[in-house]
């Protein structure tokens, strides 16, 4: 799940306001992988405040119209059915303290507290059989693999 991650104590009524794009960790961790509003403004905010000298610490290419990170796709995922089953699930994962700088800049998560006193959480989709190139991704939205 792309997006700003939120810590349980942290603001986000009006980000909230008829959105569909969050995801609720089992922590009560909040992802919002909205791409529109003030969703996006926060997200390109933060993304731009967090740098590294010339490295940024977090992608924001899932922003625009074309996709260009693979990584950037779990807000796209559509709840599974009995007519359409699950091909993929969620896994929670917090990216340990030696990930290397250089490679942060294409996670496409970034936390919304700049005073960061936790790992950055991350919900990556983990196919649950092979996927063919094009085919629609669904999970159910109620099932988080711990």
């Amino acid at each position: 799940m792309t997006g700003t991650v939120y810590q349980k104590y942290e603001p986000i009524f009006f980000q909230s306001i008829g959105n569909p794009f969050i995801f609720r960790c089992l922590d009560g961790v909040l992802i919002d992988g909205n791409d529109k509003g003030i969703s996006k403004v926060v997200y390109r905010s933060c993304n731009g405040r967090d740098r590294l000298g010339p490295l940024r610490m977090s992608d924001s290419t899932w922003l625009t119209s074309e996709m260009q990170n693979p990584l950037a796709v779990g807000q796209y995922v559509n709840n599974c059915s009995n007519d359409r089953p699950a091909n993929v699930c969620y896994q929670e994962f917090d990216v340990p303290a030696g990930f290397p700088v250089e490679l942060k800049q294409y996670l496409p998560n970034t936390t919304y507290s700049c005073a960061q006193q936790r790992p950055l959480r991350c919900v990556v989709l983990v196919a649950l059989r092979d996927v063919r190139q094009g085919e629609e991704l669904f999970s159910n939205y109620y099932t988080v693999v711990s």
